[in-house]
């Protein structure tokens, strides 16, 4: 778990404001019993998660690709090349949208921003270093040439769902 106390109440602010403007339908589905807290969450999306990313073409066409997940400070960070047609289209139009379903009982359903962390012609966010760090950890210091063959990204949300309908089955 990478999330501060502040993180984590952000956190479970945006899942709680993200349900609560839902359609009566996805609160039939996802609430009470069936969803997580934020620290709930934050302990089971731990390493690298498969999201399915969505993106839009300048055509206003939706593209869906897979990239490798990790959730880190309450939000999802990916990677991909940058020559990749997600990139293109992240770095024209933000708005993106993720799912993460590894299975019936876990669904993690996000909408928002994608930020570029360490783009190639501009300042990389305050937090690169650490993340850089972390990512290097993850899949090798000789992983990549993580100058020039991957770009990341942050998804900032404005909207979050987790359907989960049995937490204790997700951490055993």
């Amino acid at each position: 778990m990478h999330e501060t106390p502040e993180e984590l109440k952000e956190l479970q602010a945006l899942l709680d404001a993200s349900l609560a403007r839902s359609t009566p339908h996805l609160r039939s589905i996802i609430g009470g019993e069936s969803t997580l807290t934020a620290e709930q969450l934050t302990q089971v999306l731990t390493g690298m998660r498969t999201l399915a990313l969505s993106t839009v073409t300048a055509k206003g066409e939706p593209r869906i690709s897979g990239v490798d997940g990790h959730f880190l400070h309450g939000r999802w960070h990916f990677g991909t090349a940058p020559g990749a047609a997600k990139a293109r289209h992240l770095a024209a139009r933000p708005a993106v949208s993720a799912a993460h379903l590894p299975g019936e009982e876990l669904g993690v359903f996000t909408h928002g921003e994608a930020e570029i962390l360490n783009p190639r012609d501009g300042e990389p966010a305050a937090d690169w270093p650490d993340l850089l760090a972390y990512f290097k950890d993850y899949y090798g210091e000789n992983g990549f040439d993580w100058d020039n063959d991957v770009v990341y990204f942050r998804l900032r949300p404005h909207w979050m769902t987790v359907y989960a309908p049995d937490f204790g089955k997700l951490v055993s």
